[in-house]
């Protein structure tokens, strides 16, 4: 492996964490390796270590007494520097719904060193690539965008902002949690950001710094097309023909 990471093995069974440990000793590549038994431990491990040496990938159990895998990993992607997930199970029907949440891979047990291996390079292709692309450049501190609806005003930070899609009159403003309803213009808006959204189709502008993957997708009115996966969201959003250069110009930093 060409260079260490720090890895997190979450599996509520002591011999599993100590197998995969041993197995990340043998990669020979001085990972540092933490363990956590359940949810709660795993999200503080990676709270805990952001300011100090930020976890790169999780090895995940996804059978786990309370918060199980799935549901840990998409909390983990909602941290401000998620790690990469690699799922690491006995069961092999969870493999759509692990890739659903942007899984790196999907390992079943028991793990055989090669398979750890190639995981382990995708998650330092992943490293590399984030490392290289250029952020946007910060926005201004306090900037919002002010959201007005039945008498209640409320302003919600413009760096929340997943999307912007207009629909009739009014601009559908998303977020990782919820949705809202602005009384603006689409073009206004991207005329006003434009170093910080970029316009992938007629009626939608995404936030550069939330794109990740750019992928096949089907719909039942368009027919195939493409669509971009954002950080904290797992809705898909649209992406017209003629983005479809400018979308993977962003993604290629």
């Amino acid at each position: 492996m060409s260079s260490a990471l720090h890895i997190l093995i979450v599996d509520d069974e002591a011999l599993a964490r100590s197998r995969l440990r041993t197995l990340l000793g043998d990669c020979d590549a001085g990972h540092a390796v933490s363990e956590a038994a359940h949810a709660a431990d795993a999200l503080a491990a990676v709270r805990d270590s952001a300011a100090t040496r930020p976890v790169d990938a999780v090895l995940l159990d996804i059978h786990m007494p309370g918060q199980d895998g799935l549901s840990l990993a998409h909390s983990l992607r909602m941290s401000p520097q998620p790690p990469a997930i690699v799922f690491v199970t006995a069961h092999a029907d969870h493999a759509v719904s692990a890739f659903e949440l942007d899984a790196v891979d999907y390992l079943t047990k028991p793990v055989r060193l090669e398979r750890l291996q190639q995981a382990l390079a995708k998650v330092q292709r992943l490293a590399a690539g984030r490392q290289g692309r250029a952020a946007p450049p910060p926005l201004p501190s306090g900037e919002a965008l002010v959201i007005q609806d039945r008498g209640r005003t409320e302003r919600v930070p413009l760096a929340d902002v997943l999307y912007l899609k207009s629909e009739q009159k009014y601009v559908t403003v998303r977020t990782g949690g919820r949705s809202y309803i602005l009384d603006a213009s689409l073009a206004e808006l991207e005329a006003r950001y434009p170093e910080h959204f970029l316009r992938v189709h007629r009626s939608t502008l995404v936030a550069r710094r939330a794109m990740r993957a750019l992928e096949k997708h089907y719909d039942a009115e368009e027919g195939e097309g493409w669509a971009l996966r954002l950080h904290g969201l797992a809705e898909l959003v649209a992406v017209s023909r003629r983005q479809v250069a400018a979308v993977r110009d962003v993604l290629a930093g």
